[in-house]
């Protein structure tokens, strides 16, 4: 019956691809797409099976580009300096609240989406969530196609056999805990390091402050206004934490310096024993040691609420929800834009997530009798290779906007544990109050002005200044345009609540 059933819904499917994909020449649509596996070449030749499968079923043949992601920023920036016509006709935007992301939209760069993504009797896998398209819209207009990510996903994660060779077996469960595990594991080796940082120390920052109790970016404190998150005491508390660990050993003194795509290598060469990043790493890493070490038990752990003194508990998200936003330029023809919009309808259907976001079964991964995904670490050589050269990054197309609708994966402990712990720690998430609101200060200067404050966050972990040198920074921060932010976020709150 089971079979006679699956065999029906195949059916439906293909029936109702049907129209989508009669046209005798493909429809090309160009993507630029933030490549997280720079350091291998992606093949984006007509000859890959993973573009040759979309294809088929949906009649548009995917020109990609891809772009390293540790200069992605940069990359958006050259193309969006392009005319309309040579840019690519889809374009993932990593920021949603970004200077490149606002600016380009109110200069008219991306089509209006609004109408579109309230279709849902046209395009019914794009209908999605009204409070995230409210997060992500510009002056009350949807630019873009959120993509969906677990929330609220980021936590603390270590070596649980490196804990117990330093005498330590339980997970933490309060901060002091936490401190006792990271001073444990400072002191294991001469030659190697706590902490994992690389030069991407947003999240690692993040974790540890809000973990204090500051707030996610923004606050709002007991007479109702907006402020930086940098003015509670807590994200104080968090640096030094940080501060104390690096001075003890327990933080490669040049981890500034370290890029993000070593920060796996790290872990994988017994470099480092914890990391602050998304929890989903973790399992990752499990796996990879079960196939490339032999490994057979458990030897990465993954750490839940994290209690202060006080017994409260509060926990960064690593996104909001969704994690930037697919873009439709100026390069699409208004005429074209139904074309386009049905493909991205398509992307997120329960077909175009598998194959956007796993490929071909067989190919780049595979299904078992059951119908389950197999694990990665149980693939060959010869897929791992083939889902990294033909899938390689294209998951970063994928939306996800009406959750999940991959074939699932027989779980892991660790990833069944990686779930489990999505739906514990969201009550504890701190939301950033002014994620729907438009700084005209922070369009203009945001970048500059995070980056005082990261580069001050920065150096005060490795004891380059002291806390009159943060504090400095902090001023020029307010100087130089964080008080007009301070103002313009507070009146976009409170016309809110009239």
């Amino acid at each position: 019956m089971k079979k006679l059933v699956s065999l029906f819904l195949a059916l439906v499917m293909a029936l109702s691809m049907m129209s989508f994909a009669v046209a005798e020449e493909p429809f090309v649509i160009t993507v630029l797409l933030p490549d997280m596996n720079a350091l291998v070449e992606a093949d984006v030749s007509e000859n890959n099976p993973v573009l040759k499968a979309i294809e088929e079923a949906t009649g548009v043949r995917l020109e990609i580009i891809y772009a390293a992601n540790s200069t992605y920023g940069d990359t958006l920036n050259v193309t969006m300096a392009d005319p309309a016509e040579k840019q690519p006709m889809l374009i993932v935007m990593t920021d949603a609240r970004g200077t490149t992301m606002v600016n380009n939209a109110r200069a008219g760069a991306f089509w209006d989406l609004t109408d579109y993504v309230k279709d849902s009797a046209t395009y019914p896998n794009l209908a999605g969530s009204a409070g995230i398209y409210n997060n992500i819209s510009i002056d009350g207009r949807i630019y873009g196609i959120y993509r969906t990510r677990a929330y609220p996903r980021a936590g603390i994660y270590y070596r649980k056999d490196i804990a117990a060779a330093c005498g330590i077996t339980e997970v933490p469960t309060t901060l002091e805990e936490l401190t006792e595990l990271a001073a444990a594991l400072a002191a294991y080796s001469d030659d190697t390091y706590a902490l994992n940082m690389c030069s991407y120390t947003a999240g690692t920052i993040s974790v540890i402050t809000v973990a204090f109790g500051a707030p996610n970016e923004w606050g709002i404190d007991e007479d109702g206004n907006i402020y930086p998150a940098h003015q509670h005491p807590a994200y104080l508390e968090g640096l030094d934490w940080l501060r104390d660990l690096y001075e003890a050993g327990g933080i490669d003194p040049n981890f500034a310096t370290i890029d993000s795509t070593q920060w796996d290598n790290i872990e994988r060469t017994d470099k480092a024993f914890m990391r602050f990043d998304c929890l989903d790493n973790a399992y990752r890493q499990q796996e990879w040691f079960e196939k490339n070490r032999g490994v057979t038990e458990q030897v990465w752990q993954m750490v839940g609420p994290l209690a202060k003194e006080d017994g409260t508990i509060t926990v960064w998200p690593q996104n909001p929800g969704f994690s930037g936003e697919i873009v439709v330029t100026k390069a699409v023809k208004e005429e074209d834009l139904p074309k386009v919009m049905k493909f991205l309808d398509w992307v997120n259907s329960a077909e175009g997530q598998m194959m956007i976001n796993w490929g071909v079964n067989g190919v780049t991964y595979l299904l078992d009798e059951e119908g389950y995904r197999v694990a990665t670490s149980e693939y060959t050589e010869e897929m791992s290779n083939a889902s990294t050269v033909y899938q390689h990054s294209l998951n970063q197309l994928g939306m996800n906007v009406m959750g999940d609708l991959c074939a699932p994966l027989r779980q892991s402990d660790l990833r069944a544990r990686y779930a489990e712990l999505n739906t514990i720690l969201t009550p504890y998430a701190v939301s950033n109050p002014c994620y729907p609101f438009v700084s005209e200060t922070n369009v203009a200067f945001g970048s500059q002005l995070s980056t005082i404050l990261s580069d001050a966050a920065v150096q005060y972990v490795a004891g380059i200044i002291d806390e009159d040198g943060l504090e400095a920074a902090w001023q020029q921060w307010y100087d130089e345009g964080g008080a007009l932010m301070i103002q313009e976020y507070n009146e976009a709150y409170q016309a809110t609540l009239q």
